[in-house]
């Protein structure tokens, strides 16, 4: 069985690993999560424990959860096309810093308005918890827009790893109306030439329920039970 990425809709942090693995062309499978209720489920949980996604199956049974292990696991399959570094090289430090970023400082930025979606407020807890969360929206998107410089791509002059969690992540601006990412330049050029790449429009048509055939590497989706049959 070629291994499984649980991606979770609606608008994961999983576009990101789904995006990696059209890049690196290996063989895999999609089984698709639906969120808050089947990623909360007793059946779920057994993938998970945490009850988040992504999570990836190997090959072997085993399952790997959070996108930095996700990608990390995955990156030996990129040295060739220099998606991704062998660990202890400076390359490799530097793609684990950007990831180490993306994963908790600007993931987290969206903490605050994620919990105002997800969770019944009364109006002066969300007024307050969205305004807490743009502020640090903000914060994140000035910090990484200085990290991007005038580079082209997160670590340089061709697309990393770090370049598809991105992909995932900064769509969450127009998800949840706030700032506009033309006032970070960098930023937005680099959003525009992800979002033309073949790979993230794939990323995208599968999280709209369509059936795109993507590269020769995926082998179509596998339903919750079929998975857990492989554990």
């Amino acid at each position: 069985m070629e291994p499984i990425l649980f991606y979770g809709v609606p608008s994961g942090c999983s576009f990101g690993s789904i995006v990696a693995l059209e890049w690196l062309g290996k063989p895999y499978r999609l089984c698709r999560i639906e969120m808050p209720e089947t990623v909360k489920s007793e059946r779920y949980l057994r993938i998970n424990p945490v009850g988040e996604t992504p999570a990836l199956m190997t090959a072997d049974g085993r399952v790997i959860a959070e996108s930095m292990a996700i990608l990390n696991h995955l990156g030996p399959d990129g040295f060739d096309k220099g998606l991704a570094f062998a660990q202890g090289t400076p390359a490799f430090d530097r793609l684990n810093q950007t990831l180490a970023f993306l994963n908790t400082s600007f993931f987290n930025g969206f903490s605050p308005l994620w919990y105002t979606v997800e969770h019944e407020l009364q109006a002066g807890e969300k007024e307050a918890l969205r305004a807490y969360g743009i502020t640090n929206v903000v914060k994140v998107h000035a910090d990484l827009e200085r990290m991007l410089g005038s580079n082209e791509w997160l670590l340089g002059d061709w697309p990393t790893l770090a370049d598809a969690y991105f992909a995932g992540i900064a769509r969450w601006t127009k998800y949840h109306d706030v700032i506009d990412r033309r006032d970070y330049p960098g930023l937005q050029r680099l959003f525009e030439r992800l979002e033309r790449d073949p790979a993230v429009q794939f990323a995208h048509a599968i999280e709209h329920g369509e059936e795109p055939s993507g590269s020769s590497a995926f082998k179509g989706h596998v339903r919750l039970e079929q998975a857990l049959s492989h554990l």
